[in-house]
C-alpha cells in the first residue's frame, strides 16, 4: 500500500499562459520506495493562513475591506479560500518533482486578490490540502488506494513572486469589475466629455471629487 508525502520546495511565475499562473515544485514521495506508482489523480485545496503573519500599520490599512478596524482583527482574521487545483502525477519510484498549476486572479471582487494586492511584502503563509487517487502496481496488477484526508503541505509563498507574475500578465494596471449600470453611466460621462480612454474618464471623475479620494 502506497505511503504518499507531499511538500511544496518553491514557486515560480508561469510565463505565456492564458491567465496568470503560478507553478508550485510539489515533491512526492512514496514508501516504499520501490513500490512503482503508476499514476496519481491529484487533487489541491489552497488556502491562505492569514493568522499566521504579523501585519504592518499601512497594510492593515489596505486591508481593512477584507477584516475591517484593526482593533476588530481577533475576532475577523481568519483563513481564506484560495483557488482549488488539480493534477495527474505521471509514474515514478520513490519520489519526483512536479509543477502544480496554480491559476490566479487580479479580480478585486475576489478577497484573496486584496489580501495579496494589501500586502507590502513578507511571506504569505499558505496551506495546501491534498486528495485524490493514487495508482500502483502490484503483484495480483494494478490497484487503486485513496490520498488520505490528512495528507496536507505548508509552504510560505513571497508576496515579491505574487506581484512579479501580476507585473508579467498586466504590466502597470489592474482590472475592476463594474455593474452594468455604473458601467453605462461611466460610458455616459466618457462621451459627454470626449474622453478617448476609460483611464481618462476616470481619472477626470477623481479630480473632480479629489477631497474624497485623495490625490
Amino acid at each position: 500500500m502506497p505511503e504518499l508525502s507531499l511538500a511544496i520546495e518553491k514557486a515560480e511565475v508561469t510565463p505565456f499562459a492564458a491567465a496568470p499562473m503560478l507553478a508550485f515544485q510539489l515533491r512526492l514521495e512514496n514508501a516504499p520506495a520501490e513500490e512503482a506508482i503508476q499514476t496519481v489523480a491529484l487533487h489541491c485545496q489552497i488556502q491562505i493562513e492569514a493568522t499566521r503573519r504579523s501585519y504592518t500599520a499601512a497594510e492593515q490599512e489596505q486591508l481593512r475591506d477584507l477584516f475591517g478596524e484593526p482593533e476588530r482583527w481577533s475576532q475577523t482574521l481568519h483563513t481564506l479560500l484560495w483557488t482549488h487545483t488539480q493534477l495527474i502525477v505521471p509514474a515514478f519510484r520513490g519520489s519526483t518533482l512536479v509543477n502544480l498549476p496554480v491559476p490566479c486572479s487580479f479580480d478585486f471582487n475576489v478577497a484573496a486578490t486584496k489580501y495579496f494586492y494589501g500586502l507590502a511584502g513578507g511571506e504569505v503563509p499558505l496551506n495546501v490540502q491534498f486528495s485524490g487517487t493514487v495508482f500502483h502496481a502490484t503483484p495480483s496488477g494494478l490497484q487503486v488506494a485513496p490520498i488520505p484526508w490528512n495528507r496536507e503541505a505548508r509552504f510560505r509563498l513571497p508576496v515579491a513572486i505574487w506581484r512579479e507574475m501580476m507585473d508579467v500578465y498586466y504590466p502597470n494596471s489592474a482590472w475592476l469589475r463594474l455593474s452594468r449600470s455604473a458601467f453605462e453611466r461611466l460610458h455616459r460621462y466618457k462621451t459627454q466629455h470626449g474622453l478617448p480612454t476609460w483611464e481618462e474618464a476616470i481619472e477626470s471623475v477623481l479630480c473632480e471629487a479629489p477631497e474624497e479620494v485623495g490625490r
